[in-house]
């Protein structure tokens, strides 16, 4: 497990980053109780009788599961409807998704917990994060981009790969109400372009290389090609620098050097956000045409993650649950960063390919060396492994025993 300097401070670290609370936080009403599940799926029982309780009864059932969020003012209506397929939730509340991702749990002394395990095939490396190192690296972003002006509701633009980093960086927009686009770092500098020009981001935030099976992804040549042709362009770009993969040049007054920026950085305390602030901005492929931006609000979506974690897919916190997805889809945002941390889980990154990284027995190596207790996939990725070992030869050298 590699640990560096930065994440070694701040496992000793003093101050809100390791986990005090953050000054001048405004009282919360409605703390959740330590552990257990939630309140919501015990109460009302299983799944069939919650989803037709939640059909019959919306305000009972989602005012309850509301009840295991943090908020910093409590609601006055959970439901409020509009026209015909419209409603908002929990209106008047307001919440911060990365406090309740992040703070609350190091505030209730779970904060040696480890919070992400990133395992990259690719880079060979591996390593382990706690909640109290998650806390002082998105605290510490977050200062960095209000630093360089960016401010609730202001976009920010993220083209990055499957690294923490990238995770510390829609946590560091949701900390301080910016709002976050993620981009799939699959795409080349046209599709970036036309998603930089909707957006109009505040900031750019991007990585040196992405790794593949057999080659590295060159980022900033990538998105210096959309740049040139977008009519949007950021105030700065902070720029990542993965280790041992090779050396990129700063452009001069806009470019910002990841490390150089957190080494001057405080602590930044979360922003208070209305219930219906938006929390990101995800684009459709534009496959049938130009590039959808899906906007989703912040309220509801971290109350219906959080009650799906226990819920849907059984988990308790502290467990370690693996998302095999990408954080630049849907299910990458929602089961990959926001779902598993709201609800105190492990949550497992994982750089590499189904097959190819090694081999076909990727997926069962994972799943035995982290003791994942649940598992998130596609029928693409199993019908990968089944092609290049039709009898699972390579997964049964494992034990998914736990």
């Amino acid at each position: 497990i590699r640990q560096d300097a930065q994440t070694e401070r701040s496992a000793t670290g003093d101050g809100p980053c390791a986990g005090s609370p953050l000054p001048g936080r405004p009282a919360a009403a409605r703390l959740p109780p330590p552990g257990g599940r939630a309140a919501s799926s015990r109460a009302l029982g299983e799944y069939e009788e919650v989803f037709r309780s939640s059909v019959r009864e919306p305000e009972k059932v989602w005012g309850a599961a509301a009840e295991q969020i943090q908020w910093y003012k409590p609601w006055a209506r959970v439901l409020e409807r509009g026209r015909p397929g419209s409603a908002s939730w929990f209106v008047g509340g307001e919440l911060n998704i990365c406090y309740n991702a992040v703070d609350r749990h190091v505030e209730n002394g779970r904060g040696d917990q480890i919070a992400i395990i990133y395992d990259s095939p690719v880079t060979n490396t591996k390593e382990k994060i706690t909640y109290k190192e998650l806390l002082e690296q998105v605290s510490k972003l977050a200062d960095v981009m209000v630093r360089h002006g960016v401010k609730k509701g202001d976009r920010v633009v993220i083209y990055m790969p499957m690294i923490p980093q990238t995770v510390y960086c829609m946590l560091a927009c949701a900390r301080i109400g910016a709002i976050h686009s993620l981009i799939f770092g699959g795409f080349a500098s046209k599709e970036l372009s036309v998603r930089i020009d909707h957006a109009k981001p505040k900031l750019i935030v991007t990585a040196s290389f992405g790794v593949e099976p057999k080659r590295k992804v060159e980022y900033i040549s990538l998105l210096d090609g959309a740049l040139a042709r977008a009519q949007s362009k950021p105030d700065k770009v902070l720029i990542y620098k993965r280790p041992n993969l090779g050396h990129v040049p700063l452009a001069p007054g806009r470019d910002l050097d990841w490390e150089e920026e957190l080494a001057k950085a405080q602590c930044y305390k979360c922003v208070s956000v209305p219930s219906d602030h938006p929390l990101y901005i995800l684009y459709t492929s534009g496959t049938t045409g130009l590039p959808k931006g899906v906007v989703r609000p912040t309220g509801g979506y971290a109350v219906m993650l959080n009650w799906t974690m226990s819920a849907v897919y059984g988990l308790k916190p502290g467990e370690v649950w693996w998302a095999a997805s990408d954080l630049g889809w849907v299910v990458g945002h929602s089961y990959i960063c926001y779902g598993p941390l709201l609800h105190g889980n492990t949550t497992v990154l994982y750089e590499g390919k189904p097959v190819g990284t090694p081999d076909a027995g990727a997926y069962f190596r994972m799943l035995a060396e982290h003791e994942v207790a649940a598992f998130f996939t596609s029928p693409t990725a199993i019908r990968a492994i089944r092609q290049q070992d039709p009898e699972g030869a390579l997964g049964k050298q494992y034990s998914l025993k736990r």
